[in-house]
């Protein structure tokens, strides 16, 4: 499983976790940055690169994959050429247009990819999903158009309740316990307290955590 490496401020703890779970590192554009700051060396940067400093530009010039078409953004390019299941750190906390491109991106479909920042952790839902989560977690849907669903193990239960952006969501819900959704219609967001990664990662199934996080 792969780690994406974006240009928002990324913290010494999250890179961590992201890596110790999903040890391919790949850097996106002024990603290379960070990756440089923390005394790592990616297996590729990706992008326009139009961001990257001419410090990690010239450390990792051996690694460059630049991309000039500006049709996509660079997590989108990112996403096209190392396609799998990865995490993706760096592309939340910034620019707000950054972040919501990223979900449209992840809309979009693919392998699954997790958006993990400082305070959440992102997703897009899987149709039906099971969340092993500690009562009082807090749990948020986001449709991304007109969605509806099932649930067990929320305070708030979503049966019934048509969900759309510009109508009703599913932000600040708990879970009771051991949460269960089912979903149908347009990609919903699911936005959980970054310390839930794991349990994002078993319901979307992206693979086993792997020991051994690069020292930082």
């Amino acid at each position: 499983m792969t780690t994406l490496v974006g240009g928002a401020p990324v913290g010494a703890a999250t890179l961590r976790a992201a890596l110790a779970r999903a040890p391919r590192l790949i850097a996106v554009d002024g990603g290379a940055d960070a990756v440089q700051g923390a005394g790592l060396v990616p297996e590729a940067v990706i992008g326009d690169l139009d961001s990257i400093s001419p410090a990690a530009r010239a450390a990792f010039a051996d690694r460059l994959h630049p991309v000039a078409e500006q049709d996509s953004t660079d997590f989108a390019k990112a996403r096209r050429t190392f396609p799998g299941p990865a995490i993706a750190v760096g592309f939340i906390g910034a620019r707000v247009d950054h972040f919501l491109a990223c979900l449209s991106e992840l809309a979009r479909g693919g392998a699954p990819c997790i958006l993990l920042g400082e305070e959440d952790c992102v997703c897009i839902a899987a149709a039906d999903m099971a969340l092993d989560l500690a009562p009082g977690t807090r749990v948020s849907l986001w449709p991304l158009g007109p969605a509806e669903g099932r649930s067990t193990g929320l305070e708030w239960p979503i049966d019934g309740i048509a969900m759309s952006p510009a109508g009703r969501v599913g932000t600040s819900n708990r879970a009771t316990g051991r949460v269960t959704l089912s979903l149908s219609g347009a990609p919903t967001a699911l936005i959980l307290p970054a310390d839930a990664l794991d349990a994002m990662l078993a319901a979307r199934q992206m693979g086993p955590r792997r020991p051994g996080p690069p020292s930082l």
